[in-house]
């Protein structure tokens, strides 16, 4: 019984190379459109595994250094030579045998090179996406339960996949912010306490973790889907965004990166929010008090808003994003560690393109000694950039928030320090609501009337309630 039950049991998951070339081959035939070779769709698809090859090339970099640190350590243990022991590499796109012959700096220099480069184009398609009005409506080529049986199924997958990688085989790819921390450790503090006390084996850890990134995938999954069917008013569009989501590799090679997709989540909830102002300025601020980056979006929404509900937009985003960081700052001093956090945020290399990146740093400004000078002037055309999102382009619509939303997260890649171009899940949901959008000309945010705003309403009937109880005369009418 055991050898007919391992024969139908025994399911091994791709590796990554393998997971790129199924996913693209599926992509093209469930979105490209035969009978339309010559449109932006079609390029659109294929240009979404641009970046998959830095990721591979950055995949086997590290695999290599693990395997060189094993064979010092095997050598050093039995008093061999380093190169004695035999090497065991992982194939990629390029081959084993010819990455066995480069250094792993070498191999992780020019995989940050190809991310940056892939980054430039995809900046530039943003920015191009702001002058195209016309779309024509291109449905993709499974009607919309096919694509939901297959969304389902790709979720399944992913969430085999994240429950099947080993704890700290790849580790947190990019530094986590204190928020995230904060948030990942008190669930598992919680746990150890009311469920399994003086546990030290990284059970906790590992469940708190991977959970915590299934259900933010899930958020976003929802969110594009809610996005397609009551803002592009075609449900079909926003469930094929979503299936794309969990089919691009960079979803499958992260999947369990807490950091990457908890802001983006809150993100997507905005997007989906936009016509609420206060509901999209606290998700906003939610998601930059948690991951920091959101930040930069401020200009471009506060002024997709302009006189139609500015002022209480971003008064929500101070408040979600002040109090997120009030209730952080409060743990860490009740712990003891606030002084030590600000004291190591300030030393920070990473988000400071003035100061030289630490040699623990790893990206593409650390492999050339003379490099991360060039952060600077590249930090400041970043700002300038996201400064002139406040005035163009006048007035925005959803169209332009989308594309300024994707283009201002892609713009961080390039100064910052710490592993920059990885963070694809950052901006990969605007992408794909790019890639599917119809003609949102007219998606603009609503203009707010005083019969019908409820935070008018809620202001007469206090100002009603303050008058009754303090008694004061009602305005004489006027008699014309």
């Amino acid at each position: 019984m055991n050898t007919f039950a391992g024969i139908f049991s025994e399911f091994n998951l791709p590796n990554a190379t393998t997971w790129f070339y199924f996913s693209l081959l599926l992509a093209v035939a469930l979105f490209f459109k035969f009978t339309r070779l010559v449109s932006v769709r079609n390029w659109d698809v294929l240009t979404l595994f641009l970046l998959v090859p830095g990721l591979l090339l950055i995949q086997e970099g590290h695999s290599l250094q693990a395997a060189r640190t094993a064979r010092a350590v095997a050598a050093a243990g039995q008093n061999l030579l380093p190169g004695t022991t035999p090497f065991s590499g992982t194939a990629t796109l390029f081959g084993a045998a010819s990455l066995a012959q480069a250094s792993p700096e070498k191999l992780l220099w020019f995989g940050f090179l190809w991310l940056l480069c892939g980054s430039v184009y995809l900046l530039i398609r943003c920015l191009m996406d702001l002058a195209l009005v016309r779309r024509p409506a291109l449905s993709p080529n499974l009607n919309l339960s096919g694509l939901l049986w297959l969304g389902a199924a790709l979720l399944i997958c992913l969430t085999a996949v994240a429950l099947r990688k080993p704890f700290g085989s790849q580790g947190a790819v990019g530094k986590r912010s204190a928020a995230v921390k904060e948030i990942q450790r008190l669930p598992e503090d919680l746990l150890n306490q009311e469920i399994a006390p003086g546990n030290s084996n990284g059970n906790t850890q590992f469940w708190v973790e991977r959970t915590s990134a299934i259900l933010c995938h899930i958020a976003i999954v929802v969110a594009l889907a809610i996005i397609g069917w009551r803002h592009f008013q075609d449900a079909h569009a926003g469930i094929a965004a979503a299936t794309f989501y969990l089919l691009l590799p960079y979803t499958a090679y992260h999947v369990e990166q807490v950091h990457h997709v908890l802001p983006t989540a809150l993100l997507m909830w905005a997007v989906a929010a936009y016509r609420r102002p206060c509901t999209a300025g606290l998700l906003l601020g939610l998601a930059a008090g948690t991951g920091y980056f959101p930040a930069f979006l401020f200009p471009a929404w506060l002024s997709f808003y302009w006189r139609r509900g500015a002022g209480r937009f971003a008064a929500a985003f101070a408040l979600a994003g002040g109090l997120c960081l009030a209730v952080i700052a409060g743990i860490l001093w009740a712990e003891g560690d606030l002084a030590l956090r600000i004291q190591s945020t300030l030393s920070l290399s990473d988000w400071q393109p003035w100061i030289q990146p630490s040699p623990e740093t790893i990206g593409f400004w650390t492999g050339v000694r003379w490099a991360w000078a060039y952060r600077m002037p590249v930090f400041v055309a970043y700002l300038a950039f996201v400064v002139a999102t406040l005035f163009w382009p006048w007035p925005k619509n959803l169209a332009h928030l989308l594309a300024l939303s994707a283009a201002v997260l892609i713009g961080i890649q390039f100064w910052f320090a710490d592993q920059g171009g990885v963070y694809l899940l950052w901006y990969l949901p605007l992408l794909l609501l790019l890639v599917f959008r119809p003609n949102l000309a007219d998606r603009e945010a609503l203009p707010l009337h005083p019969e019908t705003d409820w935070l008018t309403r809620f202001r007469r009937s206090v100002g009603r309630l303050t008058a009754r109880l303090l008694r004061l005369p009602e305005p004489v009418a006027r008699v014309h």
